[in-house]
Protein backbone atom coordinates (compact mmCIF):
# COMPACT_ATOMS: atom_id res chain seq x y z
CA UNK A 1 0.00 0.00 0.00
CA UNK A 2 1.24 3.48 -0.87
CA UNK A 3 0.71 6.04 1.89
CA UNK A 4 1.45 9.74 1.72
CA UNK A 5 1.16 11.22 5.23
CA UNK A 6 0.12 14.87 5.02
CA UNK A 7 0.64 17.14 8.00
CA UNK A 8 -1.46 20.15 8.93
CA UNK A 9 0.61 22.53 6.80
CA UNK A 10 0.19 20.31 3.72
CA UNK A 11 -3.55 20.09 4.35
CA UNK A 12 -4.03 23.81 4.93
CA UNK A 13 -2.09 24.65 1.76
CA UNK A 14 -4.12 22.19 -0.33
CA UNK A 15 -7.42 23.41 1.06
CA UNK A 16 -6.41 27.04 0.52
CA UNK A 17 -5.36 26.56 -3.10
CA UNK A 18 -8.27 24.23 -3.89
CA UNK A 19 -6.10 21.24 -4.82
CA UNK A 20 -7.47 18.92 -2.10
CA UNK A 21 -10.89 17.31 -1.75
CA UNK A 22 -10.98 16.28 1.92
CA UNK A 23 -13.02 13.16 2.69
CA UNK A 24 -13.77 12.65 6.39
CA UNK A 25 -14.28 8.95 7.16
CA UNK A 26 -15.44 9.39 10.76
CA UNK A 27 -18.96 8.34 11.68
CA UNK A 28 -21.89 10.73 11.07
CA UNK A 29 -22.25 11.71 14.74
CA UNK A 30 -18.53 12.60 14.88
CA UNK A 31 -18.76 14.66 11.68
CA UNK A 32 -21.87 16.48 12.98
CA UNK A 33 -20.04 17.34 16.23
CA UNK A 34 -17.44 19.24 14.21
CA UNK A 35 -15.27 18.81 11.14
CA UNK A 36 -12.62 20.52 9.06
CA UNK A 37 -14.25 23.18 6.86
CA UNK A 38 -14.83 21.92 3.33
CA UNK A 39 -14.66 18.24 4.26
CA UNK A 40 -17.26 15.82 2.91
CA UNK A 41 -18.51 12.90 4.98
CA UNK A 42 -18.07 9.30 3.83
CA UNK A 43 -18.15 7.12 6.99
CA UNK A 44 -15.75 4.19 7.01
CA UNK A 45 -18.52 1.90 8.32
CA UNK A 46 -20.43 2.47 5.05
CA UNK A 47 -17.37 3.00 2.87
CA UNK A 48 -17.80 2.31 -0.83
CA UNK A 49 -14.90 3.43 -3.04
CA UNK A 50 -17.32 3.72 -5.97
CA UNK A 51 -19.21 6.47 -4.10
CA UNK A 52 -16.22 8.70 -3.42
CA UNK A 53 -16.66 12.26 -4.65
CA UNK A 54 -14.55 13.45 -7.52
CA UNK A 55 -13.79 16.98 -8.59
CA UNK A 56 -11.60 17.73 -11.60
CA UNK A 57 -8.19 19.06 -10.59
CA UNK A 58 -8.51 17.96 -6.97
CA UNK A 59 -6.90 15.00 -5.26
CA UNK A 60 -8.82 13.08 -2.63
CA UNK A 61 -7.28 13.13 0.83
CA UNK A 62 -8.79 11.08 3.66
CA UNK A 63 -9.13 12.31 7.23
CA UNK A 64 -10.49 10.79 10.43
CA UNK A 65 -10.02 11.47 14.14
CA UNK A 66 -6.33 10.59 14.47
CA UNK A 67 -5.08 8.96 11.26
CA UNK A 68 -6.07 5.31 11.77
CA UNK A 69 -9.38 5.02 9.92
CA UNK A 70 -8.05 7.22 7.12
CA UNK A 71 -5.31 4.61 6.51
CA UNK A 72 -7.99 1.91 6.33
CA UNK A 73 -9.89 4.03 3.78
CA UNK A 74 -6.68 4.30 1.74
CA UNK A 75 -6.33 0.52 1.76
CA UNK A 76 -9.94 0.05 0.61
CA UNK A 77 -9.61 2.67 -2.13
CA UNK A 78 -6.32 1.26 -3.41
CA UNK A 79 -7.72 -2.30 -3.34
CA UNK A 80 -10.53 -0.99 -5.58
CA UNK A 81 -7.91 0.34 -8.00
CA UNK A 82 -8.28 4.02 -7.19
CA UNK A 83 -5.16 6.22 -7.37
CA UNK A 84 -5.64 7.68 -3.87
CA UNK A 85 -2.57 7.70 -1.66
CA UNK A 86 -2.89 10.58 0.84
CA UNK A 87 -4.34 11.11 4.28
CA UNK A 88 -4.09 13.72 7.01
CA UNK A 89 -1.93 11.91 9.52
CA UNK A 90 -3.00 14.08 12.48
CA UNK A 91 -6.70 13.94 11.76
CA UNK A 92 -9.42 16.08 13.26
CA UNK A 93 -7.92 15.87 16.76
CA UNK A 94 -4.73 17.53 15.54
CA UNK A 95 -6.71 20.16 13.61
CA UNK A 96 -8.87 21.05 16.62
CA UNK A 97 -5.98 20.94 19.10
CA UNK A 98 -4.15 23.56 17.03
CA UNK A 99 -7.12 25.92 17.20
CA UNK A 100 -8.03 25.73 13.52
CA UNK A 101 -11.60 26.62 12.43
CA UNK A 102 -14.28 23.96 12.80
CA UNK A 103 -17.51 23.61 10.82
CA UNK A 104 -20.77 22.15 12.05
CA UNK A 105 -22.80 22.24 8.81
Amino acid sequence: MTVNDLDIDDLKAGLADGSILLVDVREPHEFAAGHIPGAVSRPLSQFDPAELPSEPGKRVVFSCAAGVRSRHALAFAQAAGLPIDSHYVGGFKDWAMRGEPISFD
